[in-house]
């Protein structure tokens, strides 16, 4: 294999490679650190370095699982890989080194993934950009004056700019969504508690989040998730059960499904132009493939959500900060972490345990809404951002502006954290590019559930509109 093509195969690709012995692991993680070394200066994803640790991992043995010998990275966030540090993006973490792997890393491992290393995240992951004070800002790669989205933007930049095929990504609030959309990738979040938060957490906001991977294949992301779905030991609740492995549902044909579709805000408002002649476009795609496509959106009142999203958010950021605080023996300062995570944690002060409860309550509610949506309606289409991939230091989590920092959040990210909310699976597809050469991600919702759908129609979309060569200037 010439080293050339590395970035012409997807993660299973490699691994096929890596099966018939036309090349070694060991070359496979050669050249993701070469890509690493040569472009992360330009885009600054990645930044932890576990090259050695990588190196002593394929000298150990891999195991022989579906992407046994392909390079991967976690997110700074969450995650833990026993004997390296996970700082959370915020310098209050700087020098937390893992004692332990968590339960969703021991199972990339026992994919026989290579982990060479943690990708940037904004500070505990609030924003929709990432551009934390501790790193700095990533870069996207289709224009590195632009944000690669948040708060996964170090892993889709990565991936976009071809350093491996598939990385760790999380979404408490459109985090894989967001950051496929804003680099040309293919991002899902998956069903509430359909991959494990474990073994500190029983789940992750409220619920709200949950982890997977940024990928340029949609078999890359079945595989994956075959890979690592499951509830573990003592967790609290888990997923529907699946009829058969997520990577044999992207060679079924979908059938024709009943879609929904909007280009508006849950405001009422409409959507950049870009992005609104895009999902148009979409939706005739949509009907020439023989699916029933109707103008359509579920009744959602983006204050009310807000408000509750904060309930549950601000108190699971405040706990955090305590926690840390107590591991530190002092209170938390300005120093430690940024303005905007300040703000969400004094804000979580005025938060009531009945506030907690009721917020709760209403993203159940929710979910019950959007069930009844789903009665009429197979999948809803919608616009993943509201624009373009917006330019670096638009969302400035250091800002004491918070009015503004809260009504460009609100036009670039169009209630995308609905479906964390509800818990049903929502994936953005990268369908568009606009005259700038700046994609335009399609996000499609299914039943809570349901990956199955979505990934029979990512895939009859992947082989109507491919986009596995559109690839950055990088």
């Amino acid at each position: 294999m010439a080293f050339a093509d590395y970035d012409k195969y997807d993660g299973l690709g490699l691994a096929e490679l890596v099966a018939r012995k036309e090349v070694s692991p060991e070359e496979l993680l050669d050249e993701a650190i070469t890509r690493t070394e040569q472009l992360n200066p330009k885009i600054n994803a990645v930044v932890h370095k576990h090259y050695d640790e990588a190196r002593a991992q394929i000298a150990r043995g891999l195991p022989d699982g579906p992407f046994k010998g392909v390079p991967f990275l976690l997110k700074d966030l969450h995650l833990l890989l026993k004997g390296t540090v996970t700082t959370f993006g915020s310098s209050s973490f700087l020098g937390n080194k893992a004692d332990h792997n968590s339960t969703l890393t021991d199972r990339y491992l026992a994919a026989g993934l290579v982990i060479f290393g943690k990708t940037n995240s904004p500070e505990f992951g609030l924003a929709p950009t990432t551009e934390p004070r501790l790193y700095g800002p990533t870069h996207n790669p289709w224009d590195l004056t632009r944000s690669p989205g948040g708060s996964s933007g170090g892993a889709s930049a990565a991936v976009a700019a071809g350093l491996l095929p598939v990385a760790n990504a999380s979404d408490g609030g459109g985090s894989i969504r967001i950051p496929a959309a804003a680099c040309g990738l293919f991002g899902l979040k998956p069903t509430r508690a359909r991959t494990p938060m474990g073994p500190d957490r029983g789940e992750g906001w409220a619920g709200m989040s949950i982890s997977h991977v940024i990928s340029r294949s949609v078999r890359d992301s079945a595989a994956m998730l075959d890979a690592t779905h499951g509830a573990a030991d003592g967790d609290p609740y888990a997923a529907p059960a699946v009829a058969r492995p997520f990577l044999q549902e992207t060679t079924t044909p979908p059938g024709k499904l009943r879609i929904a579709f909007s280009t508006m805000r849950p405001d009422g408002t409409t959507v950049h132009k870009d992005v609104a002649d895009a999902i148009i476009a979409t939706a005739k795609l949509l009907e020439k493939l023989g699916h029933e496509v109707t103008e359509d959106a579920p009744r959602i009142d983006p204050s009310e959500m807000a408000k509750y999203q904060a309930a549950l958010i601000g108190p699971n950021i405040a706990l955090t900060l305590r926690q840390r605080a107590a591991a530190l023996g002092r209170e938390m300062t300005a120093n430690d972490v940024e303005n905007f995570t300040l703000l969400v944690a004094e804000n979580a002060r005025n938060c009531s345990g009945t506030d907690y409860a009721q917020a709760q309550l209403y993203i159940h509610q929710m979910g019950r809404r959007m069930a009844v949506f789903h009665g009429k309606y197979d999948v809803y289409l919608s616009a993943t951002l509201g624009t373009p991939p917006h330019p670096l230091k638009t969302l400035d989590t250091m800002t004491s502006d918070v009015a503004t920092y809260i009504q460009n959040m609100i036009e670039y990210v169009p209630g995308i954290g609905v479906y964390n909310m509800t818990g049903q699976p929502s994936m953005s597809v990268p369908l568009a590019w606009n005259a700038d050469n700046l994609p335009l991600g399609m996000m499609f919702t299914g039943r809570f559930g349901d990956e199955a759908t979505l990934f029979r129609l990512a895939s009859q979309l992947e082989e109507a509109l491919p986009w596995k060569d559109k690839r950055p200037a990088l």
